[in-house]
């Protein structure tokens, strides 16, 4: 009989699935640029995908009520980030166990720089992994699972255009195959989103000459200079 994985983000089967969504993913973000990004995920020892237009990534892993990795910080707060902060914000895995899920995609749109790049991926609700989530989790609490459609909604309400959202992987669990990429009925999800919210630049006022008639007083003893003085 097969056993269970307490942490099923560390299963065979989730791995060949996060395998799949990398590769479905990547050549959508090979165009993200900045000097800062942040992945949020599930996973222990994820690593962010190599992008050649980004700089520094800011890794953070989400435990309990926790953030673990390179900030430390309660989950149940707001992201100890400014905003506009990060040219790519990824979501691995990370809606499922976050304590709130819409909160912490309220934040990931809060942190993202205008015209920087959102990426969400998930296990997908409808799928035929669902039973096997279930047996793996039976004694321990379920993964939150999203629909897109759902997520679709809060990206649009954080001022975001949806670029991509499509289902990849296998249809059910199988440790053993080859990724396959994009499928109708995949076991996940990667969606795509762009913030389109500029940054609004004040405009610098020119002083103007204005005039009037010279109406001051001197001060006591001062003389005022005239023509008929020189």
């Amino acid at each position: 009989m097969p056993q269970r994985d307490p942490d099923i983000y560390a299963s065979a089967h989730l791995r060949h699935l996060l395998a799949e969504e990398a590769a479905a993913m990547a050549p959508l973000l090979q165009r993200c640029a900045g000097s800062h990004a942040l992945l949020l995920s599930a996973l222990s020892h994820d690593h962010p995908p190599v992008l050649p237009l980004l700089g520094y990534w800011t890794r953070m892993r989400l435990v309990g009520k926790r953030y673990q990795g390179d900030v430390k910080a309660r989950a149940d707060e707001p992201l100890p980030f400014a905003d506009d902060a990060f040219g790519l914000v990824l979501l691995r895995h990370a809606m499922e166990v976050a304590p709130v899920p819409q909160s912490l995609l309220q934040e990931a749109c809060r942190v993202l720089a205008p015209g920087g790049v959102l990426a969400v991926t998930g296990l997908h609700p409808l799928s035929a992994w669902l039973p096997w989530v279930y047996w793996q989790r039976r004694h321990t609490s379920m993964p939150a699972l999203t629909a897109p459609l759902t997520l679709e909604r809060w990206v649009r309400a954080g001022e975001l255009e949806i670029e991509r959202v499509e289902r990849v992987g296998h249809v059910w669990p199988n440790a053993g195959a080859k990724a396959r990429g994009a499928h109708p009925l995949g076991g996940a999800y990667v969606l795509i989103a762009r913030k389109n919210r500029r940054v609004v630049t004040m405009a610098k006022l020119k002083p103007a000459l204005v005039s009037a008639p010279v109406n001051v007083k001197l001060a006591p003893g001062a003389r005022r200079e005239t023509s008929s003085d020189a």
